[in-house]
């Protein structure tokens, strides 16, 4: 799965250690988000969009 997680943190000068504890994960989650090696639960998505104020699918799109 496609996202743009790493441009928004990058908006924003948040290290993958600030986002991760933002969304109450690991840092490693979230570099493995960033990289699509893993894709989020649909409650972490939530949370993800929520926190950005942007729908899901603007941040994370089928390949």
């Amino acid at each position: 799965m496609k996202n743009c997680l790493k441009v928004l943190r990058a908006q924003r000068d948040w290290t993958q250690a600030d986002l991760a504890a933002e969304l109450g994960v690991s840092r490693q989650t979230i570099n493995a988000i960033e990289k699509g090696k893993f894709d989020p639960s649909l409650p972490l998505a939530f949370k993800a969009a929520k926190l950005f104020e942007m729908k899901i699918e603007d941040i994370f799109q089928d390949e």
